[in-house]
C-alpha cells in the first residue's frame, strides 16, 4: 500500500511538473522536448512570473501566473527584452528569463511576420518611452509606462496592430482583500475602477498571437 501511495504522488508531482513547463524554460523543458524549436524574433512577446512584491497581487487579480512582459528587439547579433521595469529599459534575454520564476516563460508571435519597416517604426516608438518610471499606479498615460502597456502601445503605434481590446479595472478581481489592500495602500480614496487598462493576461491570451519555443538560449 505504502508503494502505491508513493507511486500516486509521484505521478501527481509530474503532472505538476508538467503544468508549470507548458512554456518555456532556461535550463531546459521535460514535457515537450520533441517540439520544433525557433530563434527569438524581433517583436516577439515573452512572459513570465515576476519575483517583485506586486506579483502575487497581480496574479490574484487577473488570474493569470503571468504577471510581466516584455517585446523582443535584436541589437547587433543579441537578443534582448524591451521591458517597463524601473526604468524602462532593455534587458538581455538570458538576464530577462533567469529573472522570472524558476526559469519558466512563455514567447507569442504574430501569425503572421511583420515587415521591417514595422519593426523599425516599433523600435521608434519604443525609444521616445526609454528611461520612463515605471507606473505604480498603471494608469493610461505615456507619462509613465507599466510593463503590458508598452508592449500594446509600441504595437499599436509603431505597426497600427492592437493585440487586444483595452479593459479596466473592475474587469478584474479588485474585490479580493489581498488586491484591495494593495489598492489602498497605492491610491487611498483616489482610485478609479474605469480606469483603462491592458494586463499581461489579456496580452498573453490575444487570438492574433500563437506560442513558439525558443531554442537554449
Amino acid at each position: 500500500m505504502r508503494n502505491v501511495l508513493a507511486l500516486i504522488a509521484a505521478i501527481t508531482t509530474m503532472a505538476v511538473s508538467v503544468s508549470v513547463l507548458s512554456c518555456g524554460q532556461r535550463q531546459g523543458r521535460r514535457s515537450d522536448q520533441m517540439q520544433e524549436t525557433v530563434a527569438p524574433q524581433d517583436g516577439d512577446i515573452v512572459f513570465h512570473e515576476s519575483t517583485s512584491r506586486q506579483s502575487p497581487v497581480i496574479k490574484l487579480a487577473q488570474h493569470s501566473k503571468w504577471t510581466h512582459c516584455g517585446i523582443v528587439f535584436h541589437i547587433g547579433d543579441k537578443a534582448y527584452v524591451f521591458e517597463a521595469v524601473e526604468p524602462v529599459k532593455y534587458t538581455l534575454l538570458n538576464d530577462w528569463i533567469a529573472r522570472g520564476k524558476d526559469g519558466v516563460y512563455c514567447a507569442k508571435r504574430l501569425d503572421n511576420p511583420l515587415p521591417a519597416s514595422a519593426i523599425e517604426k516599433m523600435k521608434t516608438v519604443g525609444a521616445k518611452y526609454r528611461g520612463k518610471h515605471y507606473d505604480t499606479l498603471f494608469q493610461w498615460s505615456d507619462d509613465k509606462m507599466y510593463c503590458s502597456e508598452l508592449i500594446w502601445k509600441i504595437y499599436s503605434q509603431g505597426a497600427g496592430i492592437e493585440l487586444c481590446s483595452l479593459e479596466h479595472f473592475s474587469d478584474y478581481h479588485i474585490s479580493n482583500p489581498i488586491v484591495k489592500k494593495l489598492i489602498q495602500e497605492r491610491y487611498g480614496d483616489k482610485f478609479d475602477p474605469s480606469e483603462q487598462l491592458v494586463s499581461p493576461k489579456a496580452l498573453y491570451k490575444s487570438s492574433l498571437l500563437k506560442e513558439v519555443r525558443y531554442s537554449d538560449q
